[in-house]
């Protein structure tokens, strides 16, 4: 059962990518993806049902043999993380397919079919990496999943916003993902396995030298930072906001983005030994969750504020992490997943009706989008970590665990991170459902109304799914590892309370003039606005230094290496037009020659004589 998940998506992947008369057709291909997104769904239910009624599934074969044994294998790992892991894959994947059926309607038929055929590989590559039993096979789906990103951020090759995005997101990734491998090749050297349940058996019996495995763990992270998009390797993940909207919502959201939370949620038994390590994952995190709130609150894009507010929450789990309390983070990943999908395919709708993404030019859309005003208020509140909506426990369980591991600096910059996202959210709502409609949208807003059934349906069943997770988790009160503050809860609530009265005096109610806000800020908000000038400082590195060493390079490739050749090369030119002056093609002149070798050879045996 634990294998259907994966074999799923890659009957689709084979019968779109041999069978062209379908892949070309368009909606057949939708059919087909959807159908093995269906089947992945309904297999990774059963999975999870019967990995906790009787425990973690392992199944393993043999892949790469040495001389001592078995090297390396494939198979499926299916525990407590991965299983709940998988579902929240197959879900968002299955909806985000049948979502894209409304959004894009417009494509053409052969586009359409090459959109869902690389929905089906990302389904694919993402359940071998949350299936995994080892670090080898993690890798393998860890860059499937990169190159399957590639291709859905740069669908629209023809823009070259697009194509330039894909190739940044593409690039910036690898730059983590080298020190994963390194780190891996390291791992497997010190432990001489790259097997999970080994290496935690390893850690458990103490046989793991703490020699070196500081370098291991930080390489590690290395990878997670690039995959999940922390400072400063975060550059790549707004950009992202320039394939279609669907996508944004299944990799940039749910899942890909959370691959690196997750590959730490899975070694956290390894980070446990280096606690500098942890330290450093803990404090980028929170010092990322608030950055990228604050970048946020200077967007006008409403995919690239969701974009920010994505980074910002991988900071929240990777601050959790860092403070020993890697549960914490996990649980906020599959909460984050649901409510963050919902965000997406709801300010998609909203840009499918009125044709932009500014939030400045929409406004009044609550009258005539009601469906999609309810549930993007919905993922807001989720957002915001209000009680009874699904973000509320998660992000209070990630503050209690930053507190109790007792770094008070990260846990006070989460703390106005909070505050920064519920401002930020709200100030979306009120901007895009609520007051007067832009003028220079008052035909298209008129015209605007809810989206058809295939983009609405999967927006009600994330909104409830928000719902049911938010109202189960305020009333159950799961037991936690540590004891959190009496305090925390009402601080959480009311710091978010209070970014949302701020943005509703601001927005809604006129009290304060966003420009006196902005003003306020005053070069902080322009910092914002600008990335804090990191995408510059890359720039300038890759212009100052890496232009220059490419330089050099290239000096040192055309007159060192290559005139070495070209000399070497000139000398058997000359020596072969030399020599081909022997062969005279006359018979006299190969008589002769032969007669003096017959000479030189008595003489010689004369002389040995």
């Amino acid at each position: 059962m634990s294998l259907i998940p994966l074999l799923a998506p890659l009957a689709a992947i084979l019968i779109l990518g041999l069978v062209a008369p379908v892949r070309r057709t368009g909606r057949p291909a939708a059919f087909i993806s959807i159908a093995g997104a269906l089947t992945a769904l309904v297999a990774a239910a059963m999975t999870w049902q019967q990995v906790t009624t009787f425990g973690p599934i392992l199944t393993e074969w043999n892949w790469l043999l040495d001389a001592q044994g078995t090297l390396a294998t494939v198979g499926v790992l299916a525990d407590h993380d991965s299983s709940l892991m998988l579902l929240l894959v197959t879900l968002v994947a299955l909806l985000v397919q049948v979502y894209s059926l409304g959004y894009l309607s417009d494509e053409p038929p052969a586009a359409l079919g090459r959109y869902y055929l690389y929905q089906s590989m990302f389904a694919f590559s993402m359940i071998g990496l949350v299936l995994a039993p080892n670090l080898l096979q993690l890798f393998i789906c860890w860059e499937l999943v990169g190159l399957c990103s590639y291709l859905l951020i740069g669908f629209w090759f023809k823009k070259h916003s697009a194509a330039r995005a894909a190739v940044k997101a593409f690039w910036t990734t690898k730059a983590g993902d080298v020190g994963l491998l390194i780190g891996i090749v390291l791992l497997w050297r010190h432990t001489g396995t790259f097997d999970f349940a080994e290496l935690r058996l390893l850690v458990e019996s103490g046989m793991v030298g703490l020699d070196g495995l500081a370098l291991i763990t930080f390489c590690l992270y290395l990878g997670a930072a690039g995959k999940s998009a922390q400072l400063p390797l975060h550059i790549w993940l707004p950009d992202a906001m320039e394939g279609p909207t669907p996508v944004s919502a299944l990799i940039h959201a749910a899942t890909m983005v959370t691959a690196g939370v997750y590959l730490l949620t899975r070694t956290a038994f390894l980070f446990a030994l280096t606690p500098d390590v942890l330290l450093i994952v803990g404090w980028i995190g929170a010092l990322t969750a608030l950055a990228a709130a604050m970048m946020a609150c200077a967007q006008n894009d409403i995919k690239r504020v969701l974009a920010y507010s994505t980074v910002s929450q991988l900071g929240y789990m990777m601050a959790a992490i860092g403070a020993g309390y890697a549960a914490a983070g996990f649980f906020h990943l599959l909460t984050h997943g649901v409510f963050k999908a919902l965000l997406f395919l709801g300010a998609g709708a909203v840009i499918h009706a009125v044709h932009t993404n500014d939030i400045t030019q929409m406004g009044g859309l609550a009258r005539r989008m009601p469906q999609t005003m309810v549930v993007f208020v919905i993922g807001t509140l989720s957002l915001a970590g209000l009680p009874l909506f699904a973000g509320f426990l998660s992000k209070e369980e990630i503050l209690a665990a930053v507190w109790a591991g007792g770094v008070t600096v990260p846990f006070i910059l989460l703390l106005a991170g909070a505050f920064l996202t519920a401002f930020y959210m709200m100030r979306v709502v009120f901007l895009t459902f609520f007051g007067t409609p832009h003028a220079g949208h008052q035909g298209e807003g008129h015209h605007a109304h809810d989206a058809p059934w295939s983009m609405t349906g999967p927006l009600w069943i994330l909104a409830i799914a928000s719902m049911v997770i938010g109202v189960y988790f305020t009333f159950s009160h799961p037991e936690l590892p540590f004891e959190p503050p009496a305090w925390l809860a009402a601080t959480a609530t009311g710091v978010a309370l209070a970014g949302i009265g701020l943005a509703w005096a601001t927005y809604q109610r006129h009290l304060i003039a966003p420009e006196t806000l902005a003003s306020m800020a005053g070069p902080l908000r322009v910092a914002a606005a600008r990335g804090f000038w990191i995408d510059e400082a890359f720039l300038l590195v890759y212009r100052q230094i890496l232009q220059r060493m490419a330089a050099i390079f290239g000096w040192l490739d055309r007159y060192i290496v290559d005139g070495v050749l070209n000399v070497v090369s000139a000398w058997t030119v000359s020596a072969g037009e030399q020599l081909r002056r022997v062969q005279t093609g006359r018979v006299q002149d190969y008589v002769l020659a032969v007669g003096a070798g017959v000479v030189a050879v008595v003489w010689f045996l004369g002389g040995l004589w």
